[in-house]
């Protein structure tokens, strides 16, 4: 299973790629090096922010490669997206009370709107899912500026 940290480094994407020494056979991007320092040091309510800005990012680029017909660039997208729901899920807390048993519901339901997207080659299930992703990133982010 992907840990929330390791779906948080595959949230972020660089555009230049600069090795790092590392032990001999093992080669390190400065990105690398970057992205698990960011996320080794994020408090739990920013590794969740990180987390949504990465299933936005992977959501809207699935949609827009579903729109464009490009379906394997599409899969590979909401398939990454799917996985940052998917742990978001399962790293809930059901005894915290009534606000977590809902955001289940809310992520099993978003998790079968992208598997249907993807099936179905139909953007139109993950308007709902953008939705969601980007009113409740700013949430998270107001939460983890406290």
């Amino acid at each position: 299973m992907l840990t929330q940290t390791n779906l948080a480094e595959k949230s972020f994407e660089f555009s230049s790629m600069q090795t790092v020494q590392a032990a001999p056979g093992y080669e390190k991007t400065s990105q690398t090096v970057y992205k698990q320092t960011a996320v080794e040091t994020a408090s739990p309510e920013k590794l969740v922010v990180m987390l949504y800005n990465g299933a936005l990012k992977f959501l809207n680029k699935g949609e827009k490669a579903l729109l464009a017909e490009t379906f394997e660039e599409a899969n590979e997208a909401l398939t990454r997206a799917l996985d940052i729901v998917v742990e978001l899920n399962a790293t809930l807390n059901l005894e915290a009370g009534e606000i977590a048993v809902h955001l289940r519901d809310l992520y099993n339901f978003y998790a079968r709107e992208i598997i249907a997207a993807n099936i179905e080659r139909d953007a139109s299930h993950l308007g709902p899912v953008i939705d969601f992703f980007t009113e409740f990133a700013l949430v998270w982010a107001q939460v983890a500026k406290r």
